[in-house]
């Protein structure tokens, strides 16, 4: 109740100074990407070594290209590495609004949001990445030779990367849902059918690719989600069925 008196004025304060200090810590980590950028792209480059071109690594075809991918990688690299300090930001400033359970759910949401979203990088980079980019840069090589833009490449890199990491996300979306009330377990269940349909969609939307083996490997991984996304709706709400249980009974 405290915090809900103060004057607006101080609240657009406090979130000016935040959003300051988030801004700082993008810059420092852009500068600190600029500085390891050919680690990084390196890094970057490793699902696909060797069948980008005639020399194994990426190409440049206009003067200001790399220039322009240094600044996209600096950024990128800057949003991840101040990704700790935005989060706390975000957390410090709504908490003093909340409830003593709803701040509970805040500390267990935060870390497991960002947790889910490494898991799925990492997926799209150790698993996804190099038999499709593969498939990608071998095929038909005795009608075309493969020379590939670095700006091309690192595109699709970051975007399949993001788009994972988001679809990891789901069990955590689920469980939100259900503990929120929005959606309950029974209700996403009797989605399966529409949800098999539209992992394959997605798979054929993220993947640049229309073989099935790679937008496999993307569906599947969502179906498994999905459903340990239900058994934590199914958690999320323990208390309804007894509640029902007793209507029932007593009606």
């Amino acid at each position: 109740m405290a915090d809900a008196s103060r004057p607006l004025r101080k609240h657009l304060e406090e979130l000016r100074w935040r959003l300051m200090i988030v801004v700082i810590a993008v810059v420092i980590g852009a500068g600190v990407s600029v500085v390891y950028f050919k680690p990084i792209v390196e890094i970057l480059i490793r699902p696909a070594e060797g069948y980008l071109s005639a020399t194994g690594g990426p190409i440049y075809t206009e003067v200001t290209e790399l220039l322009g991918v240094t600044v996209k990688v600096a950024m990128l690299g800057g949003l991840v590495l101040s990704l700790p300090i935005l989060t706390y930001q975000i957390v410090a400033f709504v908490a003093p609004g909340l409830t003593r359970k709803e701040k509970g759910y805040l500390i267990f949401m935060v870390p497991g949001a960002l947790a889910c979203f490494a898991i799925g990088a990492a997926f799209a980079y150790f698993v996804l990445l190099p038999p499709m980019l593969k498939f990608l840069l071998t095929y038909a090589n005795d009608v075309a030779v493969p020379m590939i833009r670095i700006s091309t490449y690192i595109n699709l890199v970051v975007m399949l990367i993001f788009w994972m990491g988001l679809i990891f996300e789901t069990p955590l979306i689920m469980f939100t849902a259900a503990k929120a009330g929005v959606l309950s377990a029974d209700t996403m269940a009797k989605g399966r059918r529409i949800i098999v349909v539209v992992a394959f969609m997605l798979g054929a939307v993220i993947t640049p690719t229309f073989d099935p083996v790679n937008q496999t490997m993307v569906a599947i991984p969502f179906l498994v989600l999905y459903e340990i996304g239900l058994r934590l709706a199914r958690f999320a709400r323990p208390r309804e069925e007894p509640e029902e249980a007793t209507d029932g009974a007593s009606s």
